[in-house]
């Protein structure tokens, strides 16, 4: 076990991120079982005495599953309308998970305008740290229904994804850790997709033109982020002092082993 990974048991403010391809099977439906999972590490954690803070995906394919649609509708606002749809359903769905460890969430849905602006970033801040005195996990996502800028992954105008929308979370709460999970096992030299000689890189320092040239390509089948989303909230995460882990949701508890120093996923760390 490095120093870096032994210290991360230490870590207590920590951000977890997950995204669509985490919380779906390939047909799209959700993944109850994962999300059970996923409450249950979060909920133990948080009885460790951990701060937790859950940045969610799933929404859009939410609401097109509860509303029997065959296909994610093509128009901005018939997408913003499912995504209104899915939103509630999935804090429905993290509400009775959550409550059945002993645990409340509470859903904060975010804005680029809110954290660009100093007043209403330094009131969401405030409400973060709130609910986290209060023992409440807040599950965090864009405000679909508002902003457009993930549906139409357009990453230069708004958030764009839910993994620069982590990076930005971890930042105003002063995480310790930002943990992403997605399908793959970490970051690649290549795409493992494509090329059977891919090595999987575990630990990066900083972010050179050489990773983020690495990164691109490597898209999720299911999510609006690629790796190229990643290595940037990894480059925001690192310029703030942030440890991050990118690592594959298949199985929550993978996180005890990212959490007790496993050498699990890439770790973006300066030291």
């Amino acid at each position: 076990m490095s120093f870096c990974r032994s210290r991360l048991k230490d870590k207590k403010r920590i951000v977890v991120k997950v995204g669509t391809s985490t919380l779906t099977y390939e047909n799209g439906k959700i993944n109850l079982n994962r999300i059970d999972k996923l409450a249950r590490v979060l909920s133990d954690f948080q009885n460790m005495g951990k701060e937790l803070i859950l940045v969610s995906s799933g929404a859009m394919g939410l609401g097109v599953g509860k509303m029997k649609l065959e296909e994610r509708p093509h128009s901005v606002s018939e997408r913003q309308a499912i995504a209104a749809v899915g939103q509630s359903e999935l804090m429905h769905i993290y509400s009775k998970s959550f409550a059945e460890y002993g645990h409340i969430v509470g859903q904060i849905l975010l804005t680029r305008d809110v954290v660009d602006n100093a007043k209403p970033r330094t009131n969401v801040t405030n409400t973060f740290v709130s609910l986290m005195k209060m023992g409440v996990i807040p599950v965090v996502n864009e405000n679909d229904s508002v902003s457009i800028e993930e549906i139409e992954s357009k990453v230069s105008v708004g958030f764009g994804d839910n993994d620069t929308l982590s990076s930005i979370v971890a930042m105003l709460v002063k995480a310790d850790l930002l943990i992403i999970l997605t399908d793959i096992d970490g970051f690649f030299d290549k795409d493992p997709r494509k090329n059977q000689d891919a090595v999987l890189v575990r630990h990066i320092s900083s972010i050179t033109p050489e990773i983020e040239n690495a990164a691109g390509g490597v898209g999720s089948l299911r999510g609006t982020g690629g790796m190229q989303t990643k290595i940037s909230a990894a480059k925001m995460a690192l310029a703030n002092g942030i440890d991050m882990i990118l690592a594959n949701g298949g199985d929550p508890f993978l996180i005890y082993d990212i959490m007790n120093g496993g050498d699990i996923g890439t770790l973006f760390s300066a030291e």
